[in-house]
């Protein structure tokens, strides 16, 4: 049995937000993957500077209305959906006022780093996922791109595997070299915390918690790595394959797809 559905989670997709490597395979690989005949499901942030009219982006009311608790304070979460309609799908988006809704992507106006990153990523995480739970919708591979999806694995192997949705869920993380250059607050590691995760689930990354950290902590809890930008800080690869699961070196455009489609069945055989 092949994998049959695949949930993107990614941090930017073109033409909602400005060309870049992030959002050209944003918007290229799941449309390919669905090309060769599996269901997907694609999911980004709802930044700021997304037009919502020029894109006809729309709330989902019934998948809206859920609060989420970061460092005791909630934050409603809102969904909003756009259809590509030459391409016969559909982006979901993660909204929510205080974090996304009125400010742009990982910068401000200045080309300042948000000092609340942190707490958007563990924020748009657990919103995809929750989302994905009312969809009903099980996916068989989870494939995340950017560091802003950095925390799925953990979420998915440490906090939501007992749930229906995620139980057979295999996960991909993409590397990317442009991360952020800041490190993320002190207390990052205490926001993370969340149902089954403790501190000792966390033990693998030092403080402070920069880009390189971060990514650590989403390879360790993967079931596939892929290098996807050509300059990667070597170490991360490294510390990849020191942990004996599949890792797909960088590939060229022409070749990108199909290295991605054959590491999905990859991981989802080795699991049966």
């Amino acid at each position: 049995m092949s994998a049959k559905k695949v949930l993107f989670i990614t941090q930017e997709i073109t033409p909602y937000v400005p060309e870049s490597e992030l959002s050209l395979i944003g918007q290229n690989l799941p449309q390919a993957i669905q090309d060769k005949g599996r269901e997907i499901r694609t999911f980004m942030p709802k930044w700021g500077n997304v037009n919502e009219r020029r894109n006809q982006l729309h709330e989902v009311i019934r998948l809206s209305g859920m609060n989420i608790i970061i460092d005791d304070t909630d934050h409603p979460l809102i969904i909003k959906v756009a259809s590509i309609q030459a391409a016969r799908r559909q982006v979901y988006f993660i909204d929510n006022d205080d974090y996304f809704q009125h400010r742009l992507m990982t910068t401000d106006e200045e080309g300042k780093e948000y000092e609340d990153n942190g707490e958007r990523a563990i924020f748009y995480a657990r919103g995809v996922l929750e989302t994905v739970k009312k969809l009903r919708w099980c996916p068989d591979i989870i494939h995340c791109h950017g560091w802003m999806s950095a925390i799925v694995p953990l979420f998915i192997k440490k906090a939501y595997y007992d749930e229906p949705s995620f139980r057979d869920s295999k996960v991909i993380f993409s590397v990317y070299g442009n991360g952020f250059q800041s490190n993320l607050v002190p207390n990052f590691k205490d926001q993370i915390l969340f149902r089954d995760i403790t501190s000792d689930d966390l033990n693998m990354i030092a403080d402070p918690v920069n880009h390189d950290e971060l990514c650590k902590l989403a390879i360790t809890y993967s079931d596939g790595v892929i290098q996807n930008s050509e300059n990667v800080n070597p170490a991360i690869m490294d510390y990849a394959r020191s942990l004996n699961i599949p890792v797909v070196d960088y590939q060229p455009e022409d070749t990108y797809a199909d290295a991605c489609n054959a590491l999905y069945d990859k991981v989802w055989e080795e699991a049966e």
